[in-house]
């Protein structure tokens, strides 16, 4: 087969991925040019025949096969044919059921979003960017694909990553070992950083996925983390494992470790996270009381749980609630207590809470709400049997679970010339520099803008956006402008049914589209302005994602675009259309 149009890739800078193809060129299979004008074409596989040109339209995206084990998304977009891996990098949703923007893709299920030119991830969650395919069409109108050799035996991929130099005398220090320092040191060596880079983490773990403890909770962290220790040998990153921050001196450029160690730095990142909050009630201290923030919590909690143990969660909040679901099938009984008439209230309405408070009734979690606990109380031995509610009732109770809120962990900053506010929180640019230059901080501790209604800082925990920060402060820290455009998304499973929410913003009112009682809906939160806010959804990817895309582009939605009760959704053709123009 003769083909007439070829799409060559050159390498690009660092940080991106070779193939990217940000400068191609349509030769002819007939001209005599010199084999140097086509790099690494032996690194390709032989063009495979996917599918007629003709079948994709404008804006549309396919899933096609490579071979028997690839599946590769096409994209036409502006005339042009780009096809990146089929599958995103985080949990392996199927991309072309995703949202589709100007020039990248959203994941349906939890909004990472990737570079339909490059295949980099660009948002969060997940670390890994996609496979990239040179596309070729045939004389006959077959899209071609070609392959690099190296991809094929996985669907995902590490951006390029530079080696240290010992000639470059620059120390960076990231302190956390979060999701958010995790993505903070490996955008370093991406964006070509080539001096010491030290990895400080609390924990004795590597980096590690945290959202799946609370759902799961009998995962080693073999299944949990993200890289091995080789990776972290290989791009000549530290990791301090046990570690924790003592006392940062920026007069110094000192950072004080709990091993002893002082550590001088050029520049410094700050994602410490937070710590589990336990309320003051008599009892608290009793064994057999848990919290769950780290890894080690669950073990703990899994070591306590018999096939006899009741168990109580105080608190309706995700993590509570996550917990609940993942235990009532291993013990005796579960029973959530609340202080909301409904679990969620804050976030999703009384309706959604109602609905939510159904589903764990469903499933033989005893929810007692408008409630609280005013006492824990132990045997002899120290150990928790009962808790005494707020109408004086008192209920047996094995292992107490609290999900209670949590403090930021930046008591450090103390005294270190960084402005800390009341919560805890840090005030960050918006390229996550702190009013101390050369001290970065971002994720839970950050009170920083995002992209949307929100006119002032915000101060959200949530693991997409700490991820987000760890990148933009890496690129910031490497000399590279790239401001915050972040829209906070959030995700979780109950009970085999996957909950979306993405936005932030008050709300007056909430109009749901779709069955509650199906748990089949999304939900529009519309403040005094009548614009939407925040968008949920069960069972409806992925409009959430396309939401998230929206905003991120700098549009809104508002009530006349839902108003159509037929078609409450024509509202996502609005993804495709220009940009606005920013003076």
């Amino acid at each position: 087969m003769r083909i007439t149009q070829l799409t060559i890739a050159f390498g690009g800078a660092v940080g991106s991925y070779q193939s990217k193809c940000t400068s191609s060129t349509s030769i002819s299979k007939d001209t005599n040019m010199p084999a140097i004008q086509i790099p690494d074409i032996v690194d390709y596989t032989d063009p495979v025949a996917v599918c007629n040109a003709a079948d994709l339209k404008e804006n549309e995206m396919k899933q096609v096969d490579f071979d028997e084990d690839t599946r590769v998304l096409l994209v036409k977009q502006n005339g042009r044919l780009q096809a990146v891996g089929a599958k995103c990098t985080h949990y392996g949703a199927p991309l072309n059921t995703g949202a589709l923007g100007q020039g990248r893709v959203r994941c349906p299920w939890h909004g990472a979003c990737f570079d339909l030119e490059t295949g980099d991830i660009e948002d969060f969650p997940g670390l890994d960017s996609l496979p990239c395919f040179n596309v070729e069409v045939s004389s006959e109108g077959m899209v071609m694909l070609r392959a690099k050799r190296s991809d094929l035996a996985k669907s995902k991929r590490v951006k390029n990553m530079v080696a240290r130099k010992p000639e470059d005398q620059r120390c960076f220090i990231v302190v956390g070992g979060g999701p958010s320092g995790a993505v903070c040191v490996e955008t370093l060596r991406q964006e070509g950083f080539t001096g010491r880079l030290i990895l400080v983490s609390r924990e004795n773990y590597l980096p590690y996925d945290r959202i799946k403890i609370s759902k799961a909770m009998n995962l080693d962290i073999e299944q949990l983390r993200f890289r091995d220790e080789e990776f972290y040998k290989q791009h000549d990153i530290e990791v301090w494992l046990g570690v924790g921050a003592s006392k940062l001196d920026t007069a110094q450029k000192e950072l004080h470790c709990t091993n002893g160690y002082v550590v001088k730095y050029d520049k410094i990142y700050i994602a410490t996270g937070c710590s589990s909050f336990k309320p003051p009630i008599p009892g608290v201290n009793l064994n057999n009381v848990k919290t769950i923030r780290e890894l080690d919590d669950t073990k703990s909690i899994i070591a306590a749980v018999t096939e006899e143990t009741r168990v109580v969660c105080l608190g309706a909040s995700f993590i509570a609630l996550e917990a609940a679901a993942a235990l009532v099938s291993k013990v005796a009984s579960v029973t959530v207590v609340g202080r909301d008439k409904v679990p969620l209230k804050a976030a999703f309405g009384e309706q959604i809470g109602q609905r939510v408070a159904q589903l764990f009734e469903d499933n033989k979690v005893t929810m007692r709400m408008e409630s609280g606990i005013t006492e824990i109380i132990g045997d002899d031995d120290g150990k928790v049997v009962e808790v005494q509610l707020a109408d004086e009732s008192r209920i047996p109770c094995d292992l107490l679970i609290l999900g209670t809120g949590s403090t930021l962990n930046t008591q450090f900053l103390a005294k270190s010339g960084v402005r800390i506010n009341r919560n805890g929180s840090v005030d960050v640019t918006d390229f996550l520099e702190s009013n101390v230059p050369d001290v970065y901080v971002g994720g839970d501790i950050a009170n920083a803008h995002i992209h949307g209604l929100a006119h002032d800082r915000v101060n959200i925990g949530h693991y997409q956006l700490a991820q987000y920060h760890g990148r933009i402060a890496a690129i910031n820290m490497c000399g590279s402008v790239k401001k915050l455009e972040a829209v906070p998304f959030f995700f979780t499973m109950i009970f085999g049914k996957g909950f979306r929410y993405a936005g932030h913003g008050s709300y007056k009112e909430v109009i749901i589209d779709g069955s509650l009682e199906d748990l089949k809906f999304v939900a529009y939160f519309v403040n005094e302005a009548d614009t939407v806010t925040a968008v949920a959804s069960v069972g409806r990817d992925p409009i959430v994602a396309q939401f998230s895309e929206l905003i991120s582009q700098g549009k809104c939605l508002g009530r006349g675009h839902i108003e159509n009760v037929e078609n409450r959704e024509a509202w996502t053709a609005k993804l495709l259309e220009p940009l606005p123009l920013v003076r």
